[in-house]
């Protein structure tokens, strides 16, 4: 195993997911690491669902995200157009999908890399790392020389130097980042299927493990068909508006 594809927080968007695998098997990656937030906000619950679960069953690593969590266990941290999507799709799952996202754990390690939905400091408080001050919480408590998360919906790295600095790096998508051994390195890897860094494009990330190499990608999917249901099924216009616009 040297390619790892890490796709997060897919929303309940077929397009995208459809899209991302689509990249992730032209890239020729060789596993395949999924950071939860299966549902939630997207009018395809049902297929995401059902199609990241035959993911699992070939192989594919997964960890729980906040909103499949919140299926079976309501988060009233949550706001209100969270919620409403939520209650929208509660119904809409069978009692075998509710219990394969219920049942999904909160961290997932593989050799000296760590996957998590949100921060690593405390998985189940689904804190959003967005600064070097809020990654600085996942160092202290993981001993894990990559970090991998989501939940932020934007691409962001950190790194960790040998006297315990953190700061974040700057990175280009598309771009491979050496990821060198000399330091400790958190990874927020971009949302799937809600982008919210102001490109409408689907994100995953590709990391080697033997160069040490993590690309960010974005790919293009049919927004319109994914909006088109979106208002078909009555969620809130907000959630097609960012959408479209990736913000």
């Amino acid at each position: 195993m040297t390619r790892i594809a890490i796709v997060t927080d897919i929303h309940a968007n077929r397009e995208a997911l459809t899209a991302v695998l689509a990249d992730v098997e032209r890239r020729r990656a060789e596993r395949l690491v999924i950071l939860g937030d299966v549902v939630g906000y997207g009018p395809d619950p049902e297929w995401c669902c059902d199609t990241v679960r035959g993911l699992v069953e070939k192989g594919a690593l997964i960890v729980q995200g906040n909103h499949d969590a919140a299926l079976s266990r309501p988060d009233t941290s949550m706001n209100i157009t969270a919620r409403r999507a939520i209650d929208w799709t509660r119904p809409r799952m069978t009692a075998d999908q509710m219990a394969f996202l219920a049942g999904l754990p909160l961290k997932v390690g593989l050799d000296d890399l760590l996957f998590v939905h949100a921060s690593a400091h405390d998985a189940a408080d689904w804190i959003y790392v967005t600064s070097a001050q809020r990654a600085m919480p996942s160092f202290r408590v993981s001993e894990a020389r990559v970090i991998f998360c989501g939940h932020v919906h934007k691409p962001q790295l950190y790194s960790q130097d040998l006297n315990g600095r953190v700061q974040e790096q700057r990175i280009q998508p598309g771009q491979a980042f050496p990821l060198l051994r000399s330091r400790r390195w958190l990874a927020v890897v971009g949302s799937c299927g809600q982008p919210r860094d102001g490109r409408p494009l689907a994100a995953w990330a590709l990391y080697d493990t033997v160069t040490n190499e993590l690309a960010f990608h974005r790919v293009p999917y049919d927004t319109a068909a994914t909006v088109a249901r979106l208002r078909e099924g009555g969620l809130p216009e907000s959630l097609a508006m960012r959408l479209l616009s990736g913000a």
